[in-house]
């Protein structure tokens, strides 16, 4: 019971933040632009036009990460897993990489073309990483993390030869595009291209819940207890990869998200996936939304603490994660206190 009203209270607070998040950000937009026809036509261009679709991009690029580092740490039963650990995001900036590199600037159905490259790229690392790992008997999640990991190095490392080569300005958007950010969400074109990988990977996810506990007990226990393992790991892997490779597709590779919250769920709800694979979602679309406000505003507000002229502008919502996933790491890291249920 307890249980119920903590999801509920996740959905509550998940409304309000998308009802609020909108109108919050350098330019203040009233409520009243909602229902009043003679308001301000540029704030509510501003509202529908920009502000909405990057809410909601926010919220489903959180949901996605969550819900991928929740599956990987139960797949892999390691805490410190994230949706990154196999490479799909070094996949996805190294098609980001080339596109900028090449000049690319056509779109196919009003997608452009360094998000098709980035997607193309995430797409490729999980059919390799697949691949490798099939390449030894059975599908060893031991196997797949060492193929994930050598693959994103060598993607790391072709993105900075790629970056040597190319001139400032290439370079500048390159390193721009790995800090992750939201602000290139300017329609519901992103938004409707990414909602369905995102929401069928969730659905997914949310579906072999009860095989995520018992892959967390071990994989000899679990085929004990009827799961077909390599095939459930397989759809796992898939179903979080394709999320990582959309939603990186669209905002760049937005770290720590999938490593905090879902740990953040099993201090809240617990570790039975069956109740926290829910409670992921929503807390990792509103943690997500309320920091893309943050770094919205921040400028804003140390223009007003301290006198400066830094604004208008935004931090990326990388950088924001990045902030506050790194002292994370550490108290998760020396006070291990949230790891219940997890070996």
């Amino acid at each position: 019971m307890k249980r119920a009203w903590i999801l509920i209270a996740l959905v509550v607070l998940a409304v309000a933040v998308l009802a609020a998040a909108p109108l919050v950000g350098i330019i203040p937009i009233p409520v009243s632009v909602l229902w009043d026809p003679d308001a301000d036509p540029m704030a509510a261009d501003v509202l529908w036009k920009l502000r909405l679709p990057r809410v909601a991009m926010a919220f489903l690029a959180g949901a996605g990460l969550a819900a991928s580092g929740m599956a990987f740490q139960a797949m892999f039963r390691n805490p410190l897993a994230t949706p990154f650990t196999l490479g799909v995001a070094s996949g996805a900036s190294l098609g980001s990489a080339v596109s900028i590199r090449l000049g690319l600037a056509f779109a196919l159905v009003g997608i452009p073309a360094v998000t098709l490259c980035s997607f193309a790229g995430a797409v490729l690392t999980i059919a390799l990483v697949y691949g490798l790992t099939r390449t030894r008997r059975g599908f060893s999640t031991a196997t797949m993390l060492l193929a994930g990991v050598a693959v994103s190095f060598f993607f790391s490392s072709v993105i900075l030869f790629i970056q040597y080569l190319s001139d400032f300005t290439q370079t500048h958007q390159m390193l721009r595009w790995v800090m992750g950010g939201l602000d290139r969400v300017v329609t519901f074109d992103n938004v409707l291209t990414t909602l369905p990988l995102v929401a069928a990977g969730a659905l997914i996810v949310l579906y072999l819940s009860h095989e995520l506990n018992l892959l967390l007990t071990g994989e000899p226990i679990a085929a004990s207890r009827g799961v077909e393992v390599d095939r459930t790991k397989k759809i796992l892997f898939f179903a979080a990869s394709l999320m990582v490779g959309a939603v990186v597709s669209v905002c760049g590779p937005i770290g720590f998200v999938g490593l905090m919250v879902p740990h953040i769920g099993r201090l809240l709800i617990g570790a039975d996936h069956r109740f926290l694979a829910p409670a992921v979602c929503l807390l990792g679309g509103t943690f997500l939304t309320l920091c893309d406000v943050v770094g919205r505003c921040a400028l804003v507000w140390c223009d007003q603490l301290t006198g400066t002229a830094l604004s208008p502008g935004e931090l990326p919502v990388g950088i924001i994660t990045a902030l506050l996933g790194g002292p994370f790491f550490l108290w998760l890291l020396l006070g291990r206190s949230d790891l219940d249920g997890l070996p």
